[in-house]
């Protein structure tokens, strides 16, 4: 089981920005956690549209804002298991922040497995307290971006499991479930890999905590 799941959010247009995009590289490298990255739309205005941005991303940090109960949204901002933020420049704050959850008894708790058997990805989501929705965000591997305008023009960048699309794919009611997705929906000319979450919900289906975790390779890796 992965320690946490940190969840960047980012943009090309923002100069404070590509230390935080540093930053999550090393974790994924480091392995132990699912690191995603999120670009929001909202800086696009500065003279660079994000290429990997998107108001679905955008919406889902406002989600977040809501839960953890900010009245504004920043980048970059990396949330910690659904239930906290911390600058994501700030590797020690990352983690930092995973250990005192997992010590606080905020850590993943349930165990969600992801593979692939022939032309499917089964998932299966252990037995637990509480209630959820399994969430599927889907990602591309490794991208390498070279910003022409805006703040950070003139400097090229590599992006990694930059979030393209995140779907619910169903309920979890604290009983062992198992479910499966047909491969042909990880298009791998649009995804390269997906992670799936565990996560709680907000009165309004904002993002709330994250309970599980789990992450796979549309190559199976």
């Amino acid at each position: 089981m992965p320690s946490g799941v940190v969840e960047l959010f980012t943009s090309q247009g923002c100069s404070s920005c590509p230390p935080a995009d540093a930053a999550l590289e090393k974790l994924i490298k480091k392995g132990d956690v699912v690191a995603l990255a999120y670009h929001v739309d909202y800086w696009n205005y500065l003279g660079w549209a994000d290429t990997l941005s998107s108001k679905q991303n955008t919406s889902r940090q406002y989600g977040y804002a809501t839960t953890i109960g900010r009245s504004n949204v920043y980048t970059p901002q990396a949330i910690i298991n659904g239930r906290t933020d911390v600058n994501g420049a700030d590797l020690g704050a990352i983690e930092g922040g995973i250990a005192n959850m997992n010590a606080a008894g905020q850590g993943l708790s349930v165990p969600v497995t992801a593979s692939r058997t022939g032309k499917e990805l089964d998932i299966s989501v252990g037995a637990g307290k509480g209630t959820g929705d399994v969430v599927v965000a889907y990602f591309k591997r490794y991208q390498t971006v070279t910003v022409t305008r805006g703040e950070n023009a003139g400097k090229t960048f590599d992006y990694l499991n930059s979030v393209t699309d995140v779907e619910t794919i169903g309920m979890w009611k604290g009983e062992a479930m198992n479910l499966k997705i047909p491969m042909s929906v990880m298009d791998v000319s649009e995804y390269d890999g997906c992670a799936v979450l565990l996560q709680q919900t907000g009165p309004n289906g904002e993002p709330g905590p994250i309970l599980g975790a789990a992450k796979i390779m549309a190559s199976g890796t």
